[in-house]
């Protein structure tokens, strides 16, 4: 399969919160973050969110920093137990997109052993 990313994907432990934009409520949903990129994110979730909805959402990043951004669903898949999904980043400031960028540095540095 032709990998089609614009960015280098890297994985991230995380939790981030979403709520749906184009709804009044404001439900908070818990979901778990296995990788990530400057342009986008792919994630695990229990809940049914939907395809080209775009979610309000607060990034963790490792070192407890949160990253407020948007991201629009563009892919689903559905696992015996849980939803993964694919979104991309909307309207993400450089100064967020860097951040990633670092912490892509810093985890390519560490799993090379050039630690210490």
């Amino acid at each position: 399969m032709n990998d089609r990313r614009k960015s280098k994907r890297i994985e991230l432990e995380a939790k981030l919160f979403v709520k749906r934009l184009d709804k009044q409520e404001a439900q908070e949903i818990n979901i778990d973050v296995f990788d990530i990129s400057t342009s986008g994110i792919g994630f695990n979730c229990n809940e049914a969110l939907t395809i080209g909805a775009v979610y309000d959402t607060d990034l963790t990043l490792w070192n407890k920093d949160i990253i407020h951004t948007f991201i629009e669903i563009v892919r689903i898949s559905k696992t015996d137990s849980t939803f993964q999904y694919g979104g991309i980043f909307i309207g993400m400031p450089e100064m967020d997109v860097k951040r990633i960028e670092i912490y892509d540095t810093i985890n390519t540095y560490s799993k090379d052993g050039a630690k210490e």
